[in-house]
């Protein structure tokens, strides 16, 4: 191992800076059976060693809605394609916080897709493709006039030594055939270590890593390392060992490694509950980008939610960046009026029910001061407003709210909850639960109940 002593600039210390990791080609798979036992949950382990948040000066999102997100579903159109390509665009802002978005190359459905986002002329996000490991498929990434393609290369023992049937050498001698096919192409390279969350980080990560960047600095062309928490094993915790440690993973890829930062990527899977917080984790340790698909749209349990990653992006940063998360609300009424997908309705910023309350002690705080009970200004930031629903548990307070809200009563106007309306629509609400009934009312059946009871409140409804 050679050991070299640079200066740290940002941080005015002196590092040893060049490791040089072998590759460890063992005769037997390590499948980390003390952390996978397959009749068994997997378990989290810890060693107590800390690594340092190493934030990187930018930050971005990368979009995979239309590779690993169209895994999950059935394929999206041409038109509708363009159509969230270009809201893509808008949310991201002029910055390009959402810096790429990433496509299969394979049908032709695939490709017209890519050359009907091409002719929107868009700078953000910058289109790249996604091939398996072989130099047959670089003929569609130059058919294509793609800058960038992400190539496959599966780094756990898990497919190594079961699905490829070959040794972590053969292995890494391939993936650096098919990279140098790519360099030799004039295409930026982006290798997508594949199940790394199972894979012999110092045995086989790390040396592959390093030999990517002698490539790199032979070639002349970046080469970007995209982390695939396959089976969303990772976990953010510090003092947590390797392989499921994220922090561990993207300061060892930086600091060992020595991948710079704007070369990092990470790719998570939601199947423990950890896409969110372990995308957010990469970011604060290192990686500059995160990958992310719409509505975390993906195989099994789904990706990290793009949506998601823009309010991480905002909290952590404390600015959007010229981001435009109205467009958020936007997409998630394409799909569900558009494209017909369900929303589950409590997701969060998305959901038709995540900023709506139902309890009447809930509303009577709203009614006093919104914030008590919403996020955020969810109407100017999401342009979603604060919703009430009437139910058994809603009250005096929560129809009071509901009739302000839906009549866009202001000032002295407002209805106050001991009002005569709000008691007769009460009882009828009452009324309604006594008979058995379970579902809560509809603003249509709640407009018919005022129609009978309180005419003179129609004269507020708007068309």
């Amino acid at each position: 191992m050679i050991l070299l002593l640079t200066y740290n600039k940002k941080k005015n210390l002196l590092e040893l800076y060049k490791y040089q990791y072998s590759l460890q080609d063992v005769q037997e798979p390590n499948l980390y059976r003390d952390n996978f036992n397959y009749d068994e949950v997997p378990k989290v382990t810890f060693n107590y060693r800390l690594v340092p948040m190493n934030c990187p000066d930018e930050i971005w999102i990368t979009d995979t809605t239309f590779r690993d997100g169209q895994q999950a579903r059935a394929p999206y159109t041409v038109d509708q394609i363009v159509t969230l390509y270009k809201m893509l665009s808008r949310l991201g802002g002029p910055k390009g916080k959402i810096r790429t978005c990433e496509f299969f190359l394979y049908s032709e459905n695939d490709r017209k897709a890519i050359r009907a986002c091409q002719e929107q002329g868009l700078k953000f996000p910058e289109i790249t493709g996604w091939i398996r490991a072989t130099k047959e498929d670089f003929k569609l990434v130059k058919d294509m006039d793609l800058e960038e393609c992400g190539i496959l290369v599966s780094c756990s023992d898990y497919h190594i030594f079961n699905k490829l049937h070959k040794t972590r050498k053969q292995a890494m001698d391939g993936y650096l055939e098919v990279v140098k096919a790519a360099l030799d192409m004039g295409i930026r390279p982006r290798c997508h270590f594949e199940d790394v969350t199972r894979a012999d980080f110092y045995g086989f990560v790390v040396p592959f890593a390093q030999e990517l960047r002698h490539l790199m600095e032979e070639y002349q062309i970046p080469v970007k390392i995209r982390f695939c928490d396959t089976m969303g094993y990772g976990v953010p915790y510090p003092g947590a060992t390797l392989p499921r440690s994220v922090p561990g993973i993207i300061y060892g890829i930086n600091h060992f490694g020595q991948f710079p930062s704007e070369l990092i990527e990470w790719h998570g899977h939601n199947d423990f509950y950890k896409a969110v917080v372990n995308a957010t984790t990469a970011w604060l340790y290192g990686a500059s980008s995160v990958n992310c698909s719409l509505l975390g749209i993906g195989e099994r349990t789904g990706n990290t939610p793009l949506e998601a990653m823009v309010m991480e992006y905002a909290q952590i940063r404390g600015t959007l960046d010229g981001m435009d998360p109205t467009v958020i609300t936007e997409i998630a009424e394409y799909y569900e009026k558009e494209l017909g997908y369900k929303i589950p309705e409590r997701t969060p910023f998305v959901g038709a029910d995540f900023n709506v309350t139902r309890a009447g002690i809930h509303a009577d705080g709203v009614a006093k001061d919104e914030e008590i009970y919403n996020i955020f200004n969810t109407a100017k930031i999401l342009n979603r407003p604060l919703g009430v629903e009437i139910n058994k548990n809603s009250g005096s307070a929560g129809i009071a709210y509901w009739l302000n809200h839906n009549l866009q009563l202001e000032g002295n106007t407002k209805i106050d909850k001991n009002a005569p309306e709000v008691a007769l629509l009460k009882d009828w609400v009452d009324k309604q639960y006594e008979d058995g009934r379970v579902a809560y009312i509809s603003k249509e059946e709640l407009i018919a109940a005022m129609q009978e009871l309180t005419p003179h409140l129609m004269a507020y409804i708007k068309e």
